[in-house]
């Protein structure tokens, strides 16, 4: 089963903690790294958020989420871009292995519209972040989030856009949560050999007691994360793996007992 020195704490799956707390979490519970979230880095503010990591010999895997491409004007796109460039200079701070893209859904206009929107997102801010140093790693949402978080739902699709640009500039991050179900999901897998940048872990409670907030600890659903792990693996991807789980059960708990459930489950479903 997977190594612990490959966990890293996505910070959403400990939402009550700021960056600071989540930084002593993963220093008092052996966890080398760490993924965080935009809006808890904006709390902080990022010089500090970049000092706690740096002090505490944290790695980031990743800063969670730049995207949210489509908007209904030209002037909303714009700022969309902008804000996207300020978190390419949040990833670049913090030395992060990737910025994940979430690119944003199709409400108020059509599907296809809000693809072409995406595709133009992505080409814009690829040569600030080439500038930057950070690489951007798109990640397909599981179809149910089609509407309102991400036009791309399938492994094909994201390498699909990836392709445009250079491996090292632009690839993908799988989650377990996100691609379980894809028949084709071993294939898939190895066709992204060299743009693979994260991989994500959860499970898929049955039945789902919410779309957004009933992610489970890995080994209460269906998903076979070792399984994924070791197509991943094949398909030369040997970085950290993040533990990202939304639940509403689990953000009440103690953060501290839910770390310490984390990492059992990790070792022994991952």
């Amino acid at each position: 089963m997977a190594d612990k020195s490959r966990l890293s704490l996505n910070q959403i799956t400990t939402t009550k903690w700021s960056v600071g707390e989540a930084v002593e979490g993963c220093v008092r519970h052996g966890i080398s790294s760490i993924a965080l979230w935009r809006h808890k880095i904006a709390e902080t503010g990022l010089a500090a958020s970049v000092r706690l990591v740096k002090d505490a010999g944290l790695h980031v895997s990743s800063v969670c989420r730049g995207g949210m491409f489509p908007a209904p004007t030209g002037t909303e796109r714009k700022k969309n871009i902008e804000d996207n460039f300020r978190a390419v200079d949040e990833a670049a701070a913090l030395n992060a292995d990737s910025l994940v893209m979430v690119v944003g859904g199709c409400v108020g206009f059509g599907i296809e519209e809000a693809r072409k929107m995406v595709a133009d997102g992505i080409a814009a801010l690829v040569p600030y972040a080439r500038k930057c140093g950070v690489r951007i790693g798109l990640e397909p949402l599981h179809p149910m989030f089609a509407a309102d978080r991400s036009v791309l739902v399938t492994i094909g699709q994201a390498l699909e856009l990836a392709s445009l640009y250079d491996p090292q500039e632009v690839g993908v991050i799988l989650d377990s949560f996100h691609i379980w179900w894809d028949p084709q999901v071993a294939e898939l897998i190895a066709r992204s050999t060299g743009r693979i940048y994260g991989f994500h872990v959860s499970d898929w409670l049955v039945p789902l007691p919410d779309i957004l907030l009933g992610r489970g600890l890995m080994g209460d659903g269906v998903i076979n994360n070792c399984k994924l792990r070791f197509l991943v693996e094949e398909a030369g991807y040997t970085g950290p793996i993040e533990v990202e789980i939304f639940n509403r059960a689990l953000w009440d708990s103690d953060p501290d007992a839910v770390l310490s459930q984390v990492i059992e489950r990790f070792e022994k479903f991952v």
